[in-house]
């Protein structure tokens, strides 16, 4: 046992002897502007991360942790200057900055020494390019929240809205994103506001005009808290806050109110954004939560609350020494270098050659990316180098303070139950409460929804598009008109138009080139783009149009109609003429008259019917050619109704007499049907209608004989014909009764086999071949 024991301590010396020493201490730096108001969350927050990482004793466990601070000053250039003197520190990582254009240039700076980068306020969506591989952002983009206001501006069913943004890369990300999120949601951006940094309120107040002069009235502002608080003084001051106008910050508004306690501060401003909605990044409760709020209230020498900013740099700054305490664990050991690329050149002062490049710097970027843990912001961890679970609350301000009327989330959107996730960042939304909020009181102290657009006072007419050249021009069609259109889908337009409870100047467009039909698609196509506001005319309501526009209600019914004109008519004996024109009516006699004259030409030299004087032959062509249509179809079918079919085939036999009878009503199959018994209700084979061929198509009964004969039925009707004995005796031939036998099985039903009494006669007229 005591062997054992000794080889055990053994083992553990050698192992601590292989690994290296943790080093006494670390240093991490940190960008800000000190007097903004993010930054001044974010500096108390930051110091009692650090207080707590090292009072820890499991984390970074004898190495202390100390933080560099720098001012950025909210300047780009600024910023620059001191991520350069905080690398000649020789800082492992960087907490900050929170300025997006800040964070652009750093970004260059800290890939090249390959220091991690981990932001708490830069939410420009740009940064998660591949352009800055050592950025890393502890907080959510623009793109989550641009997609809960877009979903806003649905909810409440608004189709245009005004951005009023600052022109730096903050904003136009920003705003890039929002366009996006809208054109998703079916509205658009109409006009964007820009104006520069540290603009003065006279440039403010003139951009406030332009953009009141424009239709839309939903605002969105996306800005700093100090430049966004001047635009709301000002909008106030020009009757911009009252009924009728919507106004959406983003995220800095939901700051820039929790950071600021000062009764006489909350009194003067929240007077001002009185109904404003605004966001802000969705932290759940926690115990820890509870008490960084409290410790942060005692140590903040203005006695101001923190902000969801601050609440992102205390997790930022325990995310990066977690990675680093994993990195020493796994036997990292922190060194750093001199890159031979970055050099003073031409006696530059700069200083450059003092900057050393982390060796480890990829390692410990990536302990960053893994990072899995849960922070006063909740879980904390990546999905590729986004911050997974983003979620908003929604916040309308009211009276001396904000109230919550929803949520929003990437997962369940617009709800009024808070977000929750299991384990491992799975999702739990409650699906039953999407697209809700709770009710908005909105500028000027009313709870309707305001319509969210007037017009504007340098304004447009609206461009209503319509087919130039229709099909039916009852629907639509050009007028001469001051209108410049006319039709049924015309007035219904302006009769819905009459209805509104203020005036629309339209304007009609005539969309194609007058000469063929214009195409549909393509009309639709323009009022998704924007070229056209409306469209006007006998458009269908397809699946892939609806996709990019909205139609109206159907007036017309869709389904086979008839239009007519309506007008008394006189009814009198020759109203079946009417149906038909005089040149109708001239067309069929001229055909009927065409049928006789072929059927004389087939028939007169065989039927004696069709012989004689040339006025009886002309009499009978006459007489056959009106008759078929009044007499052989009426008449004698209603007397014989077995008498005549169309499917009949006359054949052709010079020699010989052929009697081939069928029986429609009886059933082929029938044992009556085998022996040549006639059927139930049927007349005798004698008084069956028979034609010779080259007869007519009218049936005739003779007594004993057949004078005209026709062809069986089509093949499903088919059966074995019965053959008349002929006139002479039959001459039997050797063999002849198997050949017959073997052709009858063979033969399909339309090639029948007639005898011809022996006399051994083929016959192939009109495709049937009759062997002897």
């Amino acid at each position: 046992m005591e062997a054992r024991l000794l080889r055990v301590l053994c083992m553990c010396s050698a192992l601590a002897v292989a690994l290296p020493a943790r080093p006494p201490s670390v240093t991490i730096g940190a960008l800000f502007t000190f007097d903004s108001v993010i930054g001044s969350s974010a500096a108390t927050a930051i110091r009692l991360a650090v207080d707590d990482i090292n009072r820890d004793a499991t984390l970074l466990r004898g190495t202390n942790l100390s933080v560099l601070l720098q001012d950025t000053k909210c300047s780009g250039f600024v910023g620059t200057i001191q991520a350069l003197e905080l690398m000649e520190k020789q800082v492992v990582a960087v907490v900050g900055p929170q300025s997006s254009g800040i964070a652009h240039v750093i970004s260059h700076v800290v890939s090249q020494l390959r220091v991690p980068l981990v932001s708490f306020a830069a939410t420009d969506p740009a940064l998660t390019s591949a352009q800055y591989p050592f950025f890393v952002r502890a907080a959510h983009d623009d793109a989550f929240q641009m997609a809960a206001v877009a979903d806003i501006v649905a909810h409440f069913g608004w189709r245009e809205v005004t951005a009023v943004y600052v022109d730096t890369d903050y904003g136009r990300g920003g705003v890039d994103a929002l366009g996006d999120a809208l054109e998703a949601a079916r509205a658009r951006i109409t006009y964007k506001a820009a104006f520069p940094p540290g603009a003065d309120r006279a440039a403010l107040g003139d951009l406030l005009v332009r953009a009141n002069m424009m239709e839309s009235r939903v605002f969105v502002v996306h800005a700093g808290p100090d430049s966004g608080l001047d635009i709301f003084a000002l909008a106030h001051t020009l009757n911009m806050m009252d009924s009728g106008y919507v106004w959406i910050a983003t995220e800095w508004l939901a700051a820039a109110i929790d950071s600021s306690s000062s009764p006489s501060w909350r009194a003067i401003t929240m007077g001002r954004i009185q109904g404003v909605l605004t966001l802000r990044q969705y932290t759940p409760d926690s115990d820890a939560k509870r008490s960084l709020e409290t410790r942060f209230s005692a140590a903040s020498r203005q006695s101001s609350s923190i902000n969801v900013y601050g609440l992102f740099a205390y997790d930022a700054v325990w995310m990066a020494a977690r990675a680093i305490d994993q990195f020493l664990g796994d036997g990292g050991n922190i060194s750093f270098s001199v890159d031979p690329s970055i050099r003073d050149a031409n006696g530059s002062a700069l200083r450059l050659s003092s900057l050393r490049v982390l060796d480890q710097g990829e390692q410990l970027l990536r302990k960053v990316i893994l990072a899995n843990f849960t922070g006063v912001t909740g879980q904390v961890r990546f999905d590729g180098r986004t911050l997974v679970n983003p979620a908003y609350e929604v916040l309308n301000v009211g009276g001396t303070g904000v109230r919550r009327v929803g949520y929003w989330s990437n997962h369940t959107r617009l709800s009024v139950s808070a977000p929750s996730w299991t384990d491992g960042g799975g999702r739990a939304p409650n699906r039953t409460q999407q697209q809700q909020l709770y009710s908005v009181i909105w500028p000027g102290d009313t709870t309707a929804p305001p319509r969210g657009w007037v017009f504007p006072n340098n304004g447009r007419p609206l461009r209503i598009g319509v087919p130039y050249r229709t099909t039916y021009k009852q629907f639509v069609s050009k007028d001469s008109g001051p209108d410049g259109a006319s039709g049924y889908c015309i007035d219904v337009f302006k009769a819905a138009v009459a209805l509104l409870p203020y005036p629309v100047p339209v304007s009609f467009v005539l969309f194609g080139d007058g000469v063929k039909n214009p195409s549909y698609g393509e009309l639709v196509q323009r009022v998704a783009d924007g070229s056209m506001d409306a469209a006007v005319g006998d458009i269908s309501i397809v699946t892939n149009r609806t996709r990019v526009v909205d139609f109206t209600q159907p007036y017309v019914e869709s389904g086979l109609v008839i239009v007519s004109p309506v007008k008394a008519t006189s009814s009198n004996e020759w109203a079946f003429l009417k149906p038909f024109t005089p040149g109708m009516w001239a067309v069929t006699g001229a055909f009927f008259l065409f049928v006789g004259a072929v059927v004389w030409i087939l028939e007169h030299r065989f039927n004696p019917e069709f012989r004689g004087s040339p006025r009886k032959q002309m009499v009978t062509i006459f007489w056959f050619s009106f008759s078929t249509m009044f007499f052989a179809h009426s008449e004698e079918h209603r007397e014989h109704p077995w008498a005549f079919r169309p499917h009949h085939l006359a054949l052709r036999c010079p020699h010989h007499q052929l009697q081939l009878h069928r029986q429609p009503h009886l059933h082929p199959d029938s044992a009556a049907a085998v022996h040549g018994h006639p059927g139930p209700g049927q007349p005798p084979l004698q008084q069956r209608p028979h034609r010779l061929p080259g007869g007519l198509l009218r049936p005739q009964l003779h007594d004993g004989r057949a004078r005209r004969a026709g062809v069986a039925p089509p093949r499903a009707l088919h059966r074995r014909v019965r053959r008349q004995p002929a006139a002479r005796p039959r001459q039997r031939r050797r063999g002849g009764h198997r050949r017959r036998a073997a052709l009858r099985r063979a033969l399909p039903l339309h090639q029948l086999p007639v005898q011809d009494g022996g006399a051994g006669v083929h016959q192939e007229r009109m495709g049937i071949r009759i062997p002897a």
